[in-house]
């Protein structure tokens, strides 16, 4: 007999809705079967902080030991002495593009490797496992589900592409130029011995890849249009909408937070937008896919 299918899916609404989508498979054309999932808090745990936000934070540490000074600057005096309110007053914005400066001018390998031995040494905060152990094992099933069915699967994030690309074979067997994600702009320039090389700016290309951002960026960059897309906060919205609007049969699937026991209960928002009203809200108005992790899935993380 064949294995059941996604077997950390309860029986249930959400999983019938899923199955269904792959009894209609046929009805898409085999070049046209696109599956784009969100990272944070969709693929994988996003709490207490965004791992992306974890590894500026411990660049930033070692950047104040190298040299003291920088604990000055108010944006990591404000993170150093962990001033949430000063944080707050100051933006995200303006905090994050501090934290982006301390990889200016250095090399694409270079931050590779500093994004490697991070991964290497640190543990979640809160359950004391590798970071790699926090990925959602029902996520990674209907990820292998899809490829089984002959789609190509994408991960489309608001963090950065070249971050997330360090990890994404490994994590999701998606290599990194299936990553769409925030654009650090590059330099070209020549060493004193005249080769040439990229180094790091402080400076986006285009933007956050948040929002409506998401589904340009998708177009750009991979050139193909998904009929299934996976997220969890407004920041995901156009994209599930957008996959939603397919001709044919489609699949937009939000990852609801509400188990406080086995993951974190939270309403996820975007971060670069307030939106008018909770993904939810959004998410049941517009016929998208639930996915709740109390009642739909059997387990949360990958073992």
């Amino acid at each position: 007999m064949p294995e059941e299918p996604l077997p950390s899916w309860r029986t249930g609404q959400t999983k019938d809705a899923i199955l269904s989508f792959f009894a209609l498979v046929d009805q898409i054309p085999v070049p046209e079967r696109v599956a784009v999932f969100d990272n944070d808090g969709t693929l994988r745990c996003e709490k207490p902080r965004y791992t992306q936000l974890e590894f500026m934070l411990r660049e930033l540490r070692e950047a104040v030991r190298v040299d003291p000074e920088l604990a000055q600057r108010p944006e990591y005096r404000a993170l150093i002495e962990e001033d949430a309110s000063r944080v707050q007053e100051m933006g995200l914005e303006r905090v994050l593009t501090a934290l982006v400066d301390l990889s200016a001018g250095i090399t694409p390998e270079e931050f590779d490797a500093r994004v490697r031995a991070f991964f290497d040494d640190e543990r979640h905060p809160d359950r004391d496992v590798p970071y790699r152990n926090q990925r959602y094992q029902p996520m990674l099933e209907l990820v292998d589900a899809l490829r089984a069915h002959q789609f190509d699967v994408y991960v489309v994030s608001a963090g950065g592409a070249e971050f997330v690309r360090t990890i994404s074979q490994e994590f999701y067997a998606v290599p990194p130029e299936g990553v769409v994600g925030s654009q650090i702009a590059y330099d070209f320039v020549r060493d004193d011995s005249g080769v040439p090389r990229l180094v790091r700016t402080a400076k986006l290309v285009g933007g956050p890849n948040e929002g409506e951002a998401k589904v340009p960026n998708i177009q750009r960059l991979l050139g193909r249009r998904p009929v299934v897309a996976g997220g969890n906060s407004a920041g995901d919205a156009e994209m599930l909408e957008y996959a939603m609007a397919y001709p044919g049969p489609s699949l937009a699937l939000l990852v609801d937070h509400d188990d406080t026991d086995r993951e974190y209960a939270y309403e996820s928002v975007a971060g670069t937008f307030a939106a008018d009203e909770s993904i939810t809200q959004t998410a049941r108005r517009l016929g998208w896919t639930v996915a709740s992790i109390q009642n739909d899935w059997s387990s949360v993380f990958v073992s």
